[in-house]
């Protein structure tokens, strides 16, 4: 008779049928992941390694090179000096520092409101806010134009910055945090003596610090990224930003034809913003798992 395997060797042989399974999985997920990478990267490798090529060697290209051996910063002194590209970024610096101070200050005290008061009509008020969230950004446009006009607003940082400092989402984001604070400690705080507003500064910020970390990164992505509304409402080259400032720099500045140029400019526009995640993409990740999850 054919003698039994032993227990001991078939659990070992199993072991390893398991972590070679785990080792080509994990060998196929790593490519995959390291594909996708490749994917997103190529168009910022693209767009500096052609922001190093002379208008002239990028002309005469006639099949696209991946490397330069010949590289010049020169498009970057043209994009300064074609177009006030230096006065695009203090604008916008302007617009989006107060832009995200004003968005924080209504955002945490109306998240506050919603999450911590009690007064007569509250939950379907926020039912009502929520549904906003629904109407897209682009069907208010029009209203917000008419309104910004009638005021007299136009091609002024008040008619740009007005209509962005209210967020559904970041209220609806920081409401969330906030419930999931123990009540024990706002009756502890009251006892105490201390004020809504003082439990609010003392209390629930540190607490909720990274998602407040988040969403004003993200504010200051979505103001430095934003692009219609200023089109919209500003046609004084005074008051262009970054973003809208490109279709000045082609079509006053250095022409659609040079595009080495066109890419310097791209590239000093897009390196703050690629700066500011690569250092708080921590913070964003712990802010946003944070909102999802109840405590």
């Amino acid at each position: 008779m054919k003698k039994r395997d032993d227990p001991a060797t078939l659990a070992t042989a199993l072991e390893k049928k398991t972590r070679a399974a785990d080792v080509v999985r994990k060998s196929l997920i790593y490519l995959l992941l390291t594909v996708w990478a490749l994917a997103v990267i190529f168009p910022f490798y693209w767009m500096i390694l052609t922001s190093f090529k002379s208008y002239s060697a990028y002309s005469d290209e006639l099949v696209p090179k991946f490397f330069t051996l010949t590289p010049t910063g020169e498009n970057y002194g043209t994009a300064f000096s074609a177009v006030p590209l230096a006065k695009y970024f203090l604008n916008t610096l302007l617009f989006t520092v107060a832009t995200t101070l004003i968005m924080l200050a209504v955002s945490i005290l109306a998240a506050f409101a919603f999450a911590r008061l009690e007064f007569k009509g509250k939950d379907l008020l926020f039912t009502l806010f929520l549904s906003l969230m629904m109407i897209p950004n682009e069907l208010v446009i029009i209203t917000n134009y008419q309104t910004v006009t009638n005021l007299g607003m136009r091609n002024t940082f008040s008619g740009l910055i007005l209509p962005s400092v209210a967020s559904v989402f970041y209220i609806y984001l920081l409401r969330e945090n906030f419930r999931q604070i123990p009540d024990e400690l706002y009756k502890a705080a009251k006892v105490d003596g201390t004020s809504d507003f003082g439990y609010l500064v003392k209390v629930m910020l540190p607490i909720c610090s990274p998602t407040v970390v988040t969403i004003t990164i993200l504010k200051v992505i979505e103001c430095w990224n934003s692009y219609v509304w200023p089109r919209l409402i500003t046609d004084d080259q005074q008051y262009f930003l970054v973003s809208n400032g490109i279709q000045e720099i082609r079509e006053h500045g250095f022409g659609r034809e040079n595009i080495p140029a066109m890419m310097a400019a791209v590239v000093v526009i897009s390196v703050p913003l690629i700066i500011l995640f690569l250092v708080f993409h921590k913070k964003i990740m712990e802010g946003v798992s944070r909102g999802g999850t109840k405590g």
